[in-house]
């Protein structure tokens, strides 16, 4: 039960707090590349008017640079590689949108982003369905409780049927399916698609790509004879027939068992052409959840709390180059935040004050003079602030579920001028900081080692560190074959083990010792000798 009081401090009323947390929509979004989802997400802002023109991907010049993808290698490539976050208000509401990375080598950074979302868009390809990275990033909705509304796009081309389509997701993700608007035709003879909430027609405009379209003609249900007036005979009939089999086959829209994540609403649309983005906007508003609880080590922090919590989840360098600035980005999950206000830093104990924290347009920003529950902040980091750090106003908490990833790929790096090692150094640091990938100093040796998920985060990290830092790098492969974190509850122990083991002992970038195997005999060996030494596949990043 909630008692509404007034903050002193603030002369805040705490029934104006929570009105504000109720009209907010923190939601990732997920797809396999090239399933659309970066199109998707400049619509997005577009309906919310957030930006005047939608750049496409594909376009020349300066229309190409995608909104949400600001970083060079992201505009050279055409790809997502790193989360961004938008902000923008639609009907009444306030939208925190996190666009993640679609390749499945930056799986990790998009793990992260989902620990800072109360509700996720997955992103389909009509003719692909279900692909590998979607399932994958589906099963760590799951372990969240993620609730997940389906965006089936690209019905302006020939794709699988519907009924197709709503089968392979209930039958591939083990996910109750409901329509919540439904296609009419599809590539050439796409008109539109009717929309099974509101009941309303909306149809494809030709020869009207970039313009938003009509908010669609109310309808009495699916036998006014306006849809005889507006649709050829055949797709009306094949409307009517089709509908009526999804209702009798689907579950019905159940918003309770959506939030639970058991129930997925499905639009159809073509987010090239602007179409179905305002419904999934409308059903976001409706359905989609505000605020949830986040856990921590010791309770669950509930959004109506008075005092004012967060978690960093991401750090990003060089975010402005001129600048060479580190922003941290911090999840609030309770209290009114206000510009200025002082926050504990719980991990060193130090308070911190809120000078110039900033709201995001991906790479644009604007300072906030407040903010509330679900909102989510930048704030300049000098190397002080990590992931997963938490910041209170004096609780001593730790936010969970936040872990780092053994990496599987482990390669040496090296600086084409000698003479710029203290600088490559410097650089990986902070990219390991940043969570752009592992980086550990062995203890024997002056190589730096850089692990990775996948092969093309090299590629993007020796484009990232020439560009951004002005070291030319290579990457070279290595021996090794995996990276564990060691621990034991002995300090002893865990001392004579590194002592013992030092050409095979690395540190991270936080001091902590990693066993870095040649092969799965030698990790296996190690553990047998070791029977009290842990050797973690994660790191939870811990306070």
């Amino acid at each position: 039960m909630l008692v509404f009081s007034t903050r002193p401090s603030l002369g805040i009323p705490m029934i104006a707090i929570a009105d504000e947390i109720q009209r907010r929509r923190t939601f990732a979004i997920i797809s396999h590349p090239d399933a659309g989802k970066t199109t998707l997400t400049e619509k997005l802002l577009l309906f919310g008017g957030a930006i005047q023109l939608a750049g496409a991907v594909k376009a020349r010049g300066e229309a190409r640079r995608a909104r949400s993808d600001w970083m060079k290698v992201e505009q050279e490539r055409g790809i997502s590689v790193a989360s961004s976050v938008m902000s923008f208000e639609y009907a009444g509401h306030a939208f925190n949108l996190l666009d993640t990375p679609g390749h499945e080598d930056f799986s990790e950074d998009t793990y992260r982003t989902l620990t800072a979302v109360d509700s996720a868009v997955m992103v389909i390809d009509a003719a692909k369905g279900i692909e590998e990275q979607t399932r994958k990033l589906f099963e760590v909705c799951r372990l969240r409780d993620v609730p997940i509304i389906t965006f089936i796009n690209k019905l302006d081309r020939d794709g699988q049927e519907p009924f197709t389509l709503l089968d392979e997701i209930e039958q591939t993700l083990a996910l109750d399916v409901t329509p919540a608007s439904w296609p009419i035709g599809m590539g050439r003879d796409f008109l539109g698609c009717y929309d099974l909430i509101h009941d309303r027609l909306v149809m494809m405009e030709k020869g009207t790509k970039g313009a938003l379209p009509h908010e669609g003609e109310a309808c009495e249900g699916l036998n006014d004879p306006r849809l005889d007036a507006r649709l050829p005979d055949h797709a009306v009939a094949k409307l009517r027939e089709e509908v009526e089999m999804a209702r009798a086959l689907c579950q019905p829209l159940d918003v309770d068992s959506y939030r639970a994540g058991h129930l997925s609403p499905v639009f159809f649309g073509s987010a090239v052409n602007n179409f179905g983005v305002r419904e999934l906007l409308a059903g976001l508003t409706r359905m989609a959840p505000s605020p949830r609880p986040q856990p921590t080590a010791s309770r669950d922090i509930h959004p109506q709390e008075n005092k004012v919590t967060g978690f960093v989840f991401k750090i990003q360098a060089n975010m402005d180059p001129k600048h060479r600035d580190r922003i941290a980005f911090v999840r609030l999950c309770s209290g009114h935040f206000k510009r200025g206000m002082k926050l504990t830093h719980v991990r060193t104990g130090k308070q911190l004050t809120m000078h110039n924290p900033t709201l995001f347009l991906a790479q644009d920003r604007e300072v906030a003079e407040e903010a509330f529950a679900g909102d989510i902040l930048g704030v300049p980091n000098h190397g002080q602030l990590r992931i997963g750090d938490a910041l209170t106003e004096g609780e001593g908490l730790r936010f969970t579920g936040i872990p780092s990833f053994a990496p599987e790929l482990l390669q040496k790096a090296r600086p084409l001028d000698p003479l710029r090692a203290k600088h490559l150094g410097r650089a990986l640091q902070q990219l390991a900081e940043e969570g752009a990938a592992r980086v550990f100093r062995p203890v024997i040796g002056t190589d730096w080692i850089v692990g990775v998920v996948g092969a093309l985060q090299f590629d993007v990290l020796a484009d990232r560190i020439r560009t951004e830092y002005d070291v030319p790098v290579m990457f070279e492969p290595t021996t090794l074959y995996t990276a564990r974190w060691v621990s034991a509850d002995d300090s002893a122990l865990l001392k004579r083990f590194v002592d013992s083991n030092q050409g095979a002992l690395a540190e991270d970038h936080d001091g902590d010792p990693v066993f870095l195997a040649r092969n799965a005999w030698h990790l296996e060996r190690a553990a047998e000798d070791y029977p009290k030494i842990h050797f973690h596949k994660t790191k939870e990043q811990t306070l």
